[in-house]
């Protein structure tokens, strides 16, 4: 993969020149993006959005309409972010910090709202299930980033095609259950009321889901050979937060579908107290 944005929503048929010049700030930075720049923002990032998880659970437990609230910002915020750093991926600097929140915020009203509902089942998960997503999470980076590193997985262009129609679909799946959700409808399988089921229904959901995580972790094949090129393409330094934001939406989406894994895993063999 030759420079190409690490999320298909931001992928263009421009985006090479994009890498290169920053978009609309081409010239204007005299210094280079580097490795430990892009890990460093995306540190900033991350804690960005811990911090607001934490908010996020103590808002949700608190008040659980603002879950909902949470999930009509999430949804303004990502598709605005898409248009507003299409052509120019330099405002990443400024959109990057502002995702993170508002996706931070959701992840922790999603955690309450899964951890209230084992409660109610009498589940106890060790740690909490948003520990337990985090630990998944982390196991998943580290995973990735060592089948990488030894070239076992490169990410080219063939890979990131693939993974985008995987994708794809998956988004499409997602939006039709969201769109029949509205009129109280879940689809079997995919919804989280298929676990309180139990059965083969159950079996197939974690199945699902597990499929829809490791597509999510391989993404962050994409994300690391992206900011390999950025850095070997001696793109501006203003380009690590564009790099630092690709990797935050695949972390997102990665400790989403853990969240779900561990949910779906403690009603499935949590001991009742």
């Amino acid at each position: 993969m030759n420079l190409q944005s690490s999320n298909p929503v931001l992928a263009g048929s421009d985006a090479n020149e994009l890498f290169r010049t920053g978009g609309e700030s081409r010239g204007a930075v005299a210094t280079t993006a580097t490795v430990q720049g892009v890990v460093n923002k995306t540190t900033f990032l991350a804690l960005l959005a811990t911090g607001a998880g934490c908010v996020g659970w103590a808002v949700c437990s608190a008040f659980p309409a603002a879950l909902w609230i949470a999930n009509i910002a999430a949804l303004v915020a990502v598709l605005g972010i898409f248009f507003a750093l299409r052509g120019n991926p330099a405002r990443a600097m400024f959109l990057g910090p502002v995702y993170s929140v508002v996706q931070g915020f959701l992840l922790g009203g999603v955690a309450v709202m899964l951890q209230s509902i084992l409660a109610a089942q009498g589940i106890a998960v060790p740690g909490g299930i948003a520990l337990q997503a985090f630990v998944v999470t982390i196991a998943i980076l580290l995973s990735m980033l060592t089948l990488y590193s030894f070239g076992i997985l490169k990410g080219g262009q063939t890979f990131t095609r693939v993974l985008s129609v995987a994708t794809l679909g998956i988004f499409l799946m997602y939006l039709i259950s969201f769109v029949i959700s509205l009129f109280g409808v879940s689809m079997p399988f995919l919804s989280l009321g298929s676990a309180m089921e139990g059965g083969s229904s159950a079996m197939i959901g974690l199945g699902i889901n597990v499929l829809i995580l490791g597509v999510a972790s391989l993404w962050f094949i994409v994300d690391f050979r992206q900011i390999e090129d950025l850095v070997a393409s001696g793109a501006p330094k203003q380009m690590e937060w564009y790099a630092a934001f690709g990797l935050m939406v695949t972390l997102a989406w990665v400790y989403l579908e853990a969240l779900k894994l561990v949910f779906r895993l403690a009603l499935m063999f949590g001991r009742r107290d």
